[in-house]
């Protein structure tokens, strides 16, 4: 079985960074895109960003474009999430995720597509 262990997580002021960390661990299994979402109390998750395992192809969500940077490091099997400038709307448990599929562009936003999920890290921005 595969598996994602998020770490990072935490309490962060408005305007603060944090780096959120996904390693793979467990049955080898071949990755082609990794994600981050997110989902906030009485919210549905949301997607927020995406990295192909081979090439430099990301997708951002609209709300975290010019602040979210996503990076792999193929060698450690895990995948970062640098958060900058924070807002409190930011304010979320992210879950990492993984997919042998090859998707495309559009199929990068899709929860579904994805088999693999973490246990999440909680984020909390405070105003």
């Amino acid at each position: 079985q595969a598996q994602l262990v998020e770490s990072g997580g935490g309490l962060v002021q408005a305007g603060g960074s944090l780096r959120l960390s996904c390693a793979t661990s467990g049955r080898a299994f071949s990755t082609n895109v990794m994600g981050w979402f997110r989902q906030a109390p009485g919210k549905e998750r949301e997607f927020v960003a995406a990295i192909r395992w081979s090439g430099t192809l990301t997708a951002y969500a609209d709300s975290v474009k010019g602040r979210f940077t996503i990076s792999r490091d193929n060698v450690k099997n895990t995948v970062y999430l640098q958060m900058n400038s924070l807002k409190p709307e930011d304010t979320a448990a992210y879950y990492c995720a993984a997919t042998s599929r090859y998707l495309s562009t559009a199929g990068m936003y899709t929860d579904a597509l994805y088999e693999y999920w973490g246990q999440g890290t909680q984020v909390t921005v405070s105003s």
